[in-house]
């Protein structure tokens, strides 16, 4: 198939202006977003989205789980079309750019080819997906899993958040519920554009991270039960502490993780503590260990390890501990054609790159599982993400979407 020349280039000025524009939509108190999924300002977000994809020529579709899809037809009606997005959902305190790139990234890409006449063989297809980030109703990436056949449609549906609202009640309330059967769309290809959300990129000075795999996840939840008892009265030797048990096993994950640099990460990040007294020594604590790799074996066998060890650290503290995974993926490898669609663009362009692992969970990683995909990072300041204070200069900005249009239109088949 024809690959687009050099010449090919995004307006990263109207780019900019669109993410701009978008982040007046459920501003935050710190400069960043407030526009959690099904919310009002979700809502609006949509709204904005539709109008411009409209606006570009595009027929907006809408399934049952709120995912967008504007299609810019192709030439040939019976090709497969090549899908690239993102999400438009923040976290309550989210950045301007996490998702919202990758999202208007592929409207810039339609306009681009609007404005100079181009048309290509397979139609593209610029989608939002529902519910990225989990952050009001868990899991992230929701609707895409949705879409992929990993969860079921009525589980997701039946979901609540913290005041008890159902997911699918949001979901109509809001009016973004279409009657398109999830998972109906096949796809040729699937692309998403998203900021590093790490220091890599910016660290090494490089304009483009070509993905190729995403990072598998396991989270183990562990319940340590030790004994209540007043921390002034109860001699050193005679305690059950079950803080202390926590913090063994605190060590343990990173010790654990450390024996797989640099292809681990390991860090316990929730924790409750009972009865949280000042004058109490804790009873009971309840933690998840979040153990993420892009190799399947050093996944596996990080659980395996601190499954053996963790029952006799917690044994000499007098402390019992229980054990479950609670969250789990395998790491995706992304498909070698298309990441090579992403690596060629970006050589083409005269852009510097490098290969990279995702260390967060994306969309692409379910749709990987139903169509070839692939993903284009561009660097943010510090890594700093999932942060009002997130931020990314117009030229890195620009310069993903130039490698994204690329890949996009190769693999939708430039007509001469």
């Amino acid at each position: 198939m024809p690959a687009p020349g050099e010449n090919l280039k995004i307006n990263g000025e109207r780019l900019w202006d669109s993410l701009m524009d978008m982040a007046r939509i459920g501003p935050g108190v710190a400069g960043g977003n407030n526009r959690q999924t099904l919310t009002d300002e979700d809502g609006e977000g949509r709204a904005l989205f539709r109008k411009w994809c409209e606006a570009a020529g595009c027929e907006m579709g809408l399934d049952q789980m709120g995912n967008m899809f504007a299609t810019r037809p192709g030439t040939d009606p019976d090709a497969l079309p090549v899908f690239v997005g993102s999400h438009l959902d923040t976290q309550p305190t989210g950045g301007k750019y996490d998702g919202v790139l990758g999202v208007l990234g592929g409207l810039e890409i339609v306009r681009t080819l609007n404005d100079l006449g181009i048309r290509t063989k397979r139609p593209i297809v610029v989608i939002n997906w529902t519910n990225e980030e989990g952050t009001r109703y868990a899991p992230p990436m929701l609707a895409s899993g949705v879409f992929a056949g990993v969860h079921a449609q009525d589980w997701a549906y039946g979901l609540t958040d913290a005041e008890g609202k159902r997911f699918g009640d949001e979901l109509e309330r809001i009016g973004w519920r279409g009657e398109e059967e999830v998972g109906a769309r096949r796809m040729h290809a699937y692309f998403e554009l998203h900021i590093e959300q790490g220091p890599i990129l910016e660290a090494e000075e490089c304009d483009i991270g070509v993905v190729t795999h995403g990072q598998g996840l396991r989270w183990i939840e562990c319940r340590i039960r030790g004994k209540e008892s007043h921390t002034g009265s109860t001699p050193m030797r005679m305690r059950r502490n079950a803080g202390r048990g926590l913090a063994q096993i605190t060590e343990l994950v990173h010790e654990v993780a450390m024996k797989h640099q640099p292809n681990a990460v390991g860090a316990i990040g929730h924790v409750d503590v009972y009865p949280n007294s000042r004058n109490i020594i804790p009873g009971r604590v309840v933690c998840t260990i979040d153990f993420r790799s892009h190799v399947l074996e050093t996944l596996e066998g990080m659980v395996a390890e601190v499954r053996e060890k963790a029952p006799a650290l917690c044994e000499a503290l007098g402390c019992e501990i229980e054990m479950e995974i609670v969250g789990s993926f395998d790491p995706p490898e992304f498909h070698h054609g298309c990441v090579r669609a992403v690596r060629d663009a970006a050589e083409r362009l005269g852009y510097s790159h490098m290969d990279i692992v995702s260390g967060a969970g994306h969309d692409a990683c379910w749709i990987n599982m139903v169509a070839p995909a692939a993903m284009v990072m561009c660097p943010c300041v510090d890594g700093l993400s999932h942060n009002e204070a997130e931020e990314i200069t117009p030229e890195w900005a620009a310069r993903g979407c130039d490698v994204l249009c690329h890949a996009v239109v190769e693999s939708a088949e430039l007509l001469d």
